[in-house]
């Protein structure tokens, strides 16, 4: 079978050109076939812009079975063979839970903000099904979002927008007497509709902190990461804080890093907002592109990141507060320094695996290398994946997805512009299988399975 080679002219088509290739039915079009009681597992592929490793040439997918992922003597070339997905800037993909269908919503440019979904038929063979909407007159051209835990039925998008305010106590001639107040920080969050591709609601709220916090110049920055609580009536928002110097209104960096919060709403109707806050862990709760938070056995798990103290896991209980009695320190579990969370998924036996870097990592060509471990969210206990070679290279800061397929992950390893292979990580028996071979191009890299 003819193979199509996609170029970098390929991802500057327009998302209608993508669409009209994705559904030929021509014979260059590259498939896979799968047993009944398979699965599709997607591997995803960010390809470089100007720097190695920066993932901003666009993103390419290619699907297999679970057999073929398990099989090293299978080749996959996402970066030749792939199917491009309509996104300026790496795409932020999701999965439904089968792996049948795989969610896209453009990240930037001028398709930036375009919600998307195709069938996955194996191979570069992705159909694009349903119609396309467009969230970025909601929550701009580049949203953060999340597909909620519901049936794959709600897709939720978020973003923050942020205002100093000052009491007007300058001279207009000298604005610089005018006293800093503090910084309101504007939640917008969307619910989409991913069966039907239509809003559901929007709304746009005003979080504060306390008066303290706010007095001291923080606010929240970032937010990111919607989950659902166990009961279905809440919604969950991880977050950044920042902050600035009260005397100047300048960004101060080198303030006190606070407890870890999370923004709490009623669902769906996304009122009453309140900001809890973790007894036990400091700093961000926002991730940054895989999902940070996961419910299991009644409550919600969330990592955090840039702790002094290094990530943690933490609990948020059916109470929708932090249990604090749940400690689980990466540090302290795996026996490192500075651990940080950059992605990780549960199984639904709440053990799972999770992709991290520490103070001892050494200094790869794109940021520093990663590595994997698995974890038991109720014994506590995390242990480094030995069976996974690691280098340098190795860069995980941009993973976003790992494919659960019972007891099962699946998870991509190769280094930035170098070939590498799928493993799968029975997280039961907690055997590591070395799977398909993963073939890479220069300065590029693979950013997760679905």
């Amino acid at each position: 079978m003819k193979k199509q080679f996609l170029t970098l002219k390929t991802l500057a088509l327009s998302s209608l050109m993508l669409t009209l290739s994705c559904t030929d039915e021509s014979t260059d079009t590259i498939g896979e076939e799968k047993n009944d009681d398979s699965r599709w597992i997607t591997i995803a592929g960010a390809r470089m812009g100007s720097n190695p490793g920066d993932g901003n040439g666009g993103t390419l997918i290619y699907s297999v079975s679970t057999e073929d992922a398990k099989d090293p003597t299978v080749t996959i070339e996402p970066f030749d063979n792939g199917f491009v997905v309509p996104s300026n800037r790496t795409a932020r993909l999701q999965a439904s839970e089968d792996g049948s269908t795989i969610f896209n919503i453009s990240y930037a440019g001028d398709t930036g903000g375009n919600y998307t979904k195709y069938t996955v038929n194996g191979g570069q063979n992705f159909v694009q099904t349903g119609s396309e909407i467009s969230i970025a007159p909601y929550v701009g051209s580049a949203p953060r979002w999340i597909k909620l835990f519901d049936g794959d039925q709600t897709g939720c998008a978020v973003y923050v927008s942020t205002e100093h305010q000052m009491d007007d106590n300058g001279t207009p001639e000298d604005e610089t007497d005018d006293t800093y107040i503090r910084t309101e920080a504007k939640v917008g969050i969307v619910l989409l509709d991913l069966v039907n591709s239509r809003i559901l609601n929007f709304k746009e709220l005003s979080v504060p902190l306390s008066a303290e916090e706010e007095a001291n110049g923080y606010y929240f920055s970032r937010v990111d990461m919607p989950t659902l609580n166990a009961a279905g009536d809440k919604l969950y928002i991880g977050g950044r804080l920042s902050k600035v110097d009260p005397t100047t209104v300048e960004s101060d960096r080198e303030g006190d890093i606070l407890a870890s919060k999370t923004i709490v709403l009623d669902y769906p109707t996304l009122f009453n907002p309140e900001v809890i806050t973790s007894g036990v862990g400091y700093g961000n709760t926002n991730g940054y592109r895989s999902i940070n938070a996961f419910e299991y056995n009644g409550a919600v798990y969330q990592a955090n990141q840039g702790d002094p103290n290094g990530s943690h896991i933490l609990k948020i209980g059916a109470n929708n507060q932090y249990d604090d009695s749940y400690v689980f320190s990466l540090d302290e579990a795996l026996g490192i320094e500075g651990a940080y969370v950059l992605a990780w998924r549960p199984a639904a036996n709440g053990k799972a695996v999770l992709a991290y870097r520490h103070n001892g990592s050494e200094e790869g060509v794109s940021g520093q290398q990663g590595f994997f471990a698995l974890v038991d969210l109720e014994a506590k206990t995390a242990t480094k994946i030995e069976d996974i070679p690691y280098e340098a290279d190795f860069y995980l800061f941009q993973y976003q997805g790992f494919a659960v397929n019972g007891n099962e992950i699946y998870l991509t390893e190769a280094p930035v512009g170098k070939n590498g292979n799928i493993y799968v990580v029975d997280t039961e028996t907690e055997t590591v299988t070395k799977g398909a071979q993963l073939i890479n191009v220069e300065g590029s890299h693979f950013i997760g399975a679905w």
